[in-house]
């Protein structure tokens, strides 16, 4: 759980730290890039204690994978809050895929 936790947490500074510049396009784009470099810092304090410490727990394809599903569910709450983007029908069938994939990474074959 520690490991979700720390994950969580990074993909909230990443998502911040990649499309967070999207409300601020009258900025110049080397201070967006500046501070995108500092938000993603603190993204990397989170990210590599979590896979220190997940990995053994999970292999590094499942880091990955649990890395990948934490990032979509982040970016849904932000592009709907934040950037105030509308959920479709199709974003929610591609990430019900990607949910499938998921099953095949964790599933014990």
């Amino acid at each position: 759980m520690k490991t979700v936790l720390l994950l969580l947490i990074s993909n909230i500074f990443m998502t911040f730290a990649w499309y967070g510049h999207l409300r601020f396009k009258e900025t110049a784009l080397w201070k967006v890039i500046m501070i995108s470099w500092l938000i993603a810092f603190f993204e990397y304090c989170f990210q590599v204690p979590a896979n220190r410490i997940g990995h053994g727990q999970f292999t590094a394809f499942q880091l990955k994978t649990i890395q990948e599903v934490i990032t979509l569910v982040v970016f849904i709450a932000f592009s709907v809050l934040y950037l105030r983007e509308e959920v479709k029908w199709n974003y929610i069938v591609g990430f019900i895929l990607i949910l499938a994939a998921v099953f095949f990474v964790f599933k014990k074959w």
